[in-house]
């Protein structure tokens, strides 16, 4: 059975960091292209990073851009996100999705994915 599980979420006051993880079961993602997405209470589920499969090329939303670092490591079949400098307006359910050979930044500005985690609560709050 192909799953994607998200792991790292919690509460942290603004400023904070926090590492999401993305697992894979049941496939290997060397070939998929691995992105987060979030959706915030009330909001429309927006792309936030993606990574690619092949030559580990990245995209960031604008308003992500120099906080958040993706990264992946294929022997242990996981993509993290590095959350740093976090705001009150970072809270959200983050999801990891996974693409076959997908280009990171059409992945991110379509949101046109293949497998899709279920997804890890983020708060930022003081």
């Amino acid at each position: 059975q192909l799953q994607l599980v998200e792991s790292g979420g919690g509460l942290v006051q603004p400023g904070g960091s926090l590492r999401l993880s993305c697992a894979a079961s049941g496939f290997t993602l060397d070939y998929y292209a691995i992105g987060w997405f979030r959706q915030a209470p009330g909001k429309e589920r927006e792309g936030v990073s993606c990574i690619s499969s092949s030559d580990g090329s990245t995209y960031y939303a604008e308003s992500v851009k120099g906080r958040f670092t993706i990264s992946r490591d294929n022997a242990k079949n996981t993509v993290y996100l590095q959350m740093n400098s976090l705001k009150p307006e970072d809270t959200a359910v983050y999801y990891c999705a996974a693409t076959r050979f997908g280009v990171p930044k059409i992945v991110i500005t379509t949101g046109l994915v293949g497998y899709w985690g279920k997804g890890t609560l983020v708060t930022v709050s003081s």
